[in-house]
């Protein structure tokens, strides 16, 4: 039996980039760079906010923030400015950027390529899912459920509630003072893996610590890029709901006690490929991301990138604080509320 002509989606956006699309489109003139980035009106739904739509020259993608609620990569790009089918896309990316025709198809048995025929016009079929790694494992295995607890932890020292967080939010969270042990003289903070057991404590230290010491302390060979904090209970959440990315531990628990419980934190403003995948796996197509970092320089370049690449399979709306030094855990109940009401 005779193999069908496929279309080799993966060559073909690996020939082009979003910089010479847009200049096919006569757009690029119209967006503002700054470093590797692309940013001006929407041109798919004609709008005219100059930040609402963004392009990763080093990625080859694009997000629009605004009513398309979408992102994705130059074959996606083309199909919804033209509105036609992903297929049709590619046969016009080979036929505008001259293109090798033999080099950008193969047969049926190959591996991320699509028949030319079956798509109908007009039709844009979900690009499908990226390969998942191997596994979420970074230099090594998993973090190990550790086989103790740290059971007598001072509940009512004065720093928990300079944070302000109430006494069911520290039982919730199993926080406190630690007097003795690895954790000594720290506020031990258990971080759970997504099936709920404990892999570590994070130790904070209770105020500003003195000069060169970190307010932080993680124990030796816990890898926290393999984790997001509080996804064991984010993930228990309703799917209807955003999921809110934050920074740091005592945003993500004040999130919560202000009660919006899905929420967790990256334990940095930087997303590891491993927590990434972690939320791929807790989401579809159909969920959105709230972005909510501290409004500072890591926290700008931190929500840029993490937008760029969780906009490729979530719709990502990101969150720009009013006050430069903002953090989520700044915000009160009500304005947790009226925040998140406003994109349900």
């Amino acid at each position: 039996m005779s193999k069908s002509k496929f279309v080799d989606f993966r060559a073909v956006k690996a020939a082009i980039t979003m910089e010479q699309v847009l200049e096919h489109y006569g757009l690029l003139s119209k967006f503002k760079r700054s470093g590797d980035s692309l940013s001006g009106p929407c041109p798919i739904h004609k709008g005219n906010n100059p930040t609402q739509f963004r392009v990763s020259t080093s990625k080859n993608v694009w997000n629009c923030f605004s009513e398309c609620k979408h992102g994705g990569n130059t074959l996606d790009f083309i199909a919804r400015m033209d509105d036609v089918s992903i297929l049709a896309a590619a046969n016009k990316a080979i036929e505008w950027f001259q293109l090798d025709p033999e080099a950008m198809s193969g047969d049926s048995e190959a591996e991320g390529r699509e028949p030319s025929e079956a798509p109908k016009a007009g039709d844009v079929p979900r690009p499908k899912p990226a390969a998942k790694p191997a596994s979420v494992q970074e230099n090594g295995t998993p973090n190990k459920p550790l086989q103790f607890r740290l059971d007598k932890l001072e509940r009512t020292h004065p720093y928990l509630t300079e944070r302000g967080l109430t006494p069911e939010t520290i039982v919730d969270f199993g926080v406190g003072f630690c007097a003795k042990g690895m954790m000594a003289n720290l506020i031990a903070i258990p971080i759970h893996n997504v099936e709920g057991k404990v892999v570590a404590y994070a130790g904070r230290w209770p105020g500003e610590p003195a000069e060169d010491n970190p307010k932080y302390k993680l124990p030796p060979g816990f890898r926290k890029s393999l984790e997001l904090f509080n996804l064991d209970r984010a993930c228990k959440e309703s799917p209807d709901k955003p999921l809110v990315i934050v920074e740091r531990f005592f945003g993500a628990m004040k999130l919560h006690q202000h009660g919006y419980r899905k929420v967790v934190a990256l334990m940095g403003s930087t997303l590891s490929a491993a927590q990434e995948e972690l939320i791929r796996r807790h989401t579809d197509s159909n969920s959105q991301v709230i972005v909510m970092l501290d409004e500072d320089e890591a926290g700008h370049a931190g929500r840029e990138d993490i937008a760029v690449r969780l906009s490729q399979f979530v719709f990502v709306k990101v969150h720009a604080f009013e006050k430069e030094g903002m953090q989520p855990e700044h915000l009160s109940a009500e304005e947790v509320q009226q925040l998140i009401g406003g994109v349900l």
